[in-house]
């Protein structure tokens, strides 16, 4: 057995794969069957697991229902992270309104006493 490295021209992703080579007897001539392992982290060189070597063991239902349940948590977070930084940025708004006021009465002051 050997490692293959492909890289995909669209995506610029290189994909390891596991190679056996094999006597095929129907058409006398040798083949190879390929495995994919995972791709390859570029920046450490790595091999990150693809496929269901890198997956969680468990059934599709399950797996479907709590992707979904935890896809709606995490929505949910992060709508509230959002209401949050609205609350925030309409409080700091209202501060710098106040201030744009106070501002512009101590300029209108100032254009009044010069014009005295």
């Amino acid at each position: 057995m050997s490692l293959v490295k492909l890289k995909d021209k669209r995506t610029g992703t290189t994909y390891i794969y596991e190679s056996e080579s094999y006597w095929d007897k129907e058409k006398k001539q040798p083949r190879s069957r390929r495995k994919l392992i995972g791709k390859l982290d570029e920046e450490t060189g790595e091999i990150v697991p693809t496929g269901k070597s890198g997956r969680k063991k468990s059934s599709k239902t399950e797996t479907a229902e709590n992707s979904s349940t935890d896809l709606a948590a995490q929505h949910i977070r992060i709508i509230a992270e959002k209401e949050e930084q609205i609350r925030v940025l309409k409080a700091e708004n209202q501060a710098l309104l106040g201030q744009k006021q106070d501002i512009l009465k101590t300029l209108e002051a100032l254009c009044r006493k010069l014009s005295d």
